[in-house]
């Protein structure tokens, strides 16, 4: 029986005896990526090259997670990294433990098939000479050259997502362009979620300069309305007006529960985004399309 007290620590407002029913796991610290907007890498988490030694093992992860599925009434599921297919028997077993998986890949490693129940969604910023700027030389071709060898009959969908950054936002045409009609069954737009302390060149200054790639974006939506996944609500949402309406009272508290490993154990950051995040200037897709649903606004 694993006690759940002694391994996992709800801080940050995240109550054991809270429900929440969806789950942001931190499959591993590892990655074989490490790309320049990353919220992960700003903990300075290590690499593929790097000893995996510390890790939980997969029986003792699943004995975990279920004891905190039962507990919290969690239904749905992120697993997350690093990236979480260099625990590939980890994800075949843990998918059978919930209703609902998704799989937040880099996509360069061989995708498996995880049945109907699961999708994945690949991360891709831009057309490739964009994206490889960002996620490093190569990384367009290799995602792409995987989806190719994707079989027929494979069951689990799988769903490109675009971080949209200042530095990426005039490319976003191409992207879509590029991916409609490919092994894609549709994608999602996110909008960068910069520190709170110390700007990058990916950061908009505020919500009002950040609202030309959201215009972009809607405007896609409106040209691919079945291909585009964002609601036009939650784009609205985003506007300078209604942004702090949302963040202020930020939905995805009190629906995801993030939870990151500290070694054996697990700790609940301030945010499924990061300890560090400056939440007026939030883009997630999540808490957007979270307050859309719920009529915030």
């Amino acid at each position: 029986m694993v006690d759940l007290a002694h391994r996992v620590h709800l801080t940050n407002g995240y109550r054991d005896d809270g429900s929440y029913p969806a789950l942001v796991f931190n499959t591993t610290n590892r990655c074989n990526l490490s790309c320049r907007h990353c919220f992960v890498y700003r903990d300075d988490n290590p690499n593929e090259a790097q000893s995996p030694r510390g890790e939980p093992s997969d029986d003792d992860l699943l004995d975990l997670l279920a004891a905190l599925r039962d507990r919290q009434g969690i239904r749905t599921i992120l697993w997350m990294g690093g990236e979480p297919l260099l625990r590939r028997s980890l994800l075949e077993r843990g998918v059978k433990l919930f209703p609902r998986n998704h799989v937040v890949t880099n996509g360069t490693v061989p995708l498996v098939d995880l049945g109907p129940d699961s999708l994945y969604v690949v991360s891709v910023d831009g057309p490739p000479e964009v994206n490889d700027a960002i996620r490093g030389a190569g990384t367009f071709e290799r995602v792409m050259r995987n989806l190719d060898r994707v079989p027929a009959g494979f069951a689990t969908p799988i769903q490109a997502q675009c971080t949209v950054t200042r530095s990426n936002q005039d490319h976003l045409d191409e992207l879509v362009e590029l991916l409609v009609g490919s092994r894609f069954e549709w994608m999602t737009f996110s909008f960068y979620v910069p520190p709170a302390e110390g700007e990058t060149s990916d950061a908009w200054v505020d919500n009002s300069e950040r609202m030309v790639a959201v215009e972009r974006v809607m405007a896609l939506k409106e040209r691919y309305p079945t291909f585009v996944r964002n609601r036009r609500r939650a784009l609205e949402l985003m506007a300078p007006d209604t942004a702090h309406s949302v963040t202020d009272a930020c939905p995805a508290k009190s629906v995801i529960l993030p939870l990151y490993s500290e070694g054996d154990d697990y700790t609940t950051p301030f945010c499924c985004y990061g300890n560090d995040v400056d939440c007026s200037r939030c883009g997630a897709w999540i808490v957007f399309e979270l307050a859309a649903m719920l009529g915030m606004g």
